[in-house]
């Protein structure tokens, strides 16, 4: 096989691929997927953000408590 029927070959396998995509189960999401409004992304953020702050938070307390809880088994340190 020379290299001109190599570089063919290799020009319809990416003329293949090309072709599948937006097909089969990833495709159909793609088809349905729509860029959200003003309103649906401010309500995103808003939730998002509302999560971040209360994981942190969480985990904040978690730091404090586990602070205390040292100091107090082993003294200051």
């Amino acid at each position: 096989m020379d290299i001109i029927e190599k570089s063919w070959d290799a020009q319809r396998r990416i003329e293949k691929r090309v072709k599948q995509i937006g097909k089969g189960k990833y495709g159909r999401v793609l088809k349905l997927a729509r860029k959200p409004t003003k309103d649906e992304y401010n309500k995103i953020v808003l939730v998002t953000g509302i999560g971040i702050l209360l994981i942190g938070g969480l985990g904040f307390l978690i730091w404090i408590a586990w602070d205390t809880f040292t100091e107090l088994l082993y003294g200051v340190i």
